[in-house]
């Protein structure tokens, strides 16, 4: 029973994007390919322990989603008009120009990132759909309730349905104007993958950032002179370059200074240092100034740079922050930026920027996280252990939770 539980859960994993692109081709219906997908996946279980676990897991959910779908198709009352607008989100036009890639999950997640659905909708449902996750770890995630995030997803699938939009990676001039959005999901992807939210979730989660990193790697493909596609996946392969290192044997979260930094990826590393060195060089040569994941890119190139946390050059740190804060001023930013300020100023400096900075972000684990161990510095037990039980409270998953509770119960 548990090899079965295990062998399913690995291959909702690796397998829910695939077969959910794949019924949305056939199909042209996410509404029935995603629920198709999830009967198959529940039959999956109920099958593999009563036979045995196939030798390709993955072709046997597609085959058995597919079944599922016609079924359903059949059982409609209105079969013929349910077959029409089935049609709606199939494409089996040729491929546009400029080498368009015939990828079907990439087509999903155009589909899903489609300008005419509201910034929100378009990462909620590429998380439900691209990245199999359930509303309820996308509500956590975005701070809402459930049942709104439930009806968002909705509200997006039927407005996919509602304004036509097809199934497909756009036509070359319309690239540059859809990549932004469609970078901006990927990134928020990766997030989730490398640190992923729920009480009871993986804090790692290879399957999504191994998948953003692919699909990112083909947009590169069709917008090959595109620096802030190419500053993204340069960020995606530094950031995961240090997975193996992120979390301990005992599943707490290891700090960056803390890493054993023999563990990185040497060659995702190298990947990500030459990327970042031809972006510089472009944007020396004259190119449009760096945007905010070539200023993220190069501020981890920075930090893989260090053999040690001693070494790294917090100067450098600083001054892309400021460049980072002029691009995108967020209080995000602004705390990370107040981080690196710590190491260079020292604690009592970072510790006036994060008070200053807005409201916005009480809700939010890391504020409370960063003021504790900025407290903790500058000897102030009680209002650190006390900003400790706040991160704690609101931190999103078990490996930082530990991480944070025996950094606060060291304090004595």
């Amino acid at each position: 029973m548990s090899d079965v539980a295990e062998a399913v859960t690995r291959a909702h994993r690796e397998e829910w994007a695939r077969v959910v692109a794949t019924l949305t081709k056939r199909f042209g219906d996410l509404d029935i390919a995603e629920e198709a997908a999830a009967e198959a996946f529940a039959t999956a279980f109920e099958r593999w322990v009563a036979d045995c676990i196939p030798p390709n897991p993955g072709a046997w959910l597609t085959t058995t989603a597919t079944r599922k779908a016609i079924d359903r198709i059949r059982r409609e009352s209105k079969r013929d008009d349910k077959q029409k607008e089935a049609q709606i989100l199939y494409d089996d036009d040729p491929p546009e120009p400029l080498g368009a890639i015939d990828d079907e999950r990439l087509r999903l997640i155009f589909t899903c990132c489609h300008p005419a659905l509201a910034p929100e909708s378009r990462v909620a449902l590429t998380l439900r759909m691209v990245g199999g996750l359930t509303a309820a770890e996308i509500a956590r995630a975005f701070l809402v309730q459930e049942t709104a995030m439930g009806q968002r997803i909705t509200r997006a699938k039927a407005k996919i349905k509602a304004n036509r939009i097809p199934y497909r990676v756009p036509a070359a001039e319309d690239l540059p104007g859809r990549v932004s959005g469609v970078l901006a999901v990927l990134f928020l992807v990766f997030n989730e993958g490398y640190l992923a939210t729920g009480p009871d979730t993986d804090p790692l989660r290879h399957d999504l950032t191994a998948e953003a990193i692919r699909l990112t790697r083909l947009i590169r493909t069709l917008l090959p002179h595109d620096g802030e596609v190419a500053g993204l996946l340069a960020l995606m392969l530094l950031t995961e370059a240090r997975r193996t290192a992120r979390v301990s044997a005992s599943g707490e979260l290891v700090a960056l200074s803390e890493q054993n930094r023999g563990a990185w990826d040497a060659a995702l590393i190298a990947e990500g240092h030459r990327m970042v060195r031809e972006r510089l060089a472009a944007v020396a040569a004259g190119e449009a100034a760096p945007g905010r994941y070539q200023i993220l890119a190069a501020i981890n190139a920075v930090h893989t740079s260090a053999r040690d946390v001693r070494d790294t050059d917090w100067a450098q740190v600083v001054a892309l922050y400021d460049q980072l804060v002029r691009v995108d001023p967020s209080p995000v930013v602004a705390l990370n930026r107040a981080i690196a300020v710590a190491e260079l100023d020292g604690p009592e400096v970072a510790l006036a920027i994060v008070d200053r900075l807005p409201d916005t972000l009480a809700g939010y684990h890391a504020y409370h996280a960063t003021r504790a161990e900025l407290l903790r510095r500058l000897g102030r037990g009680r209002d650190a252990r006390a900003a400790y039980d706040r991160a704690i409270e609101l931190a999103g998953n078990t490996a930082e939770r530990a991480h944070l509770t025996r950094r606060r119960d060291q304090l004595g």
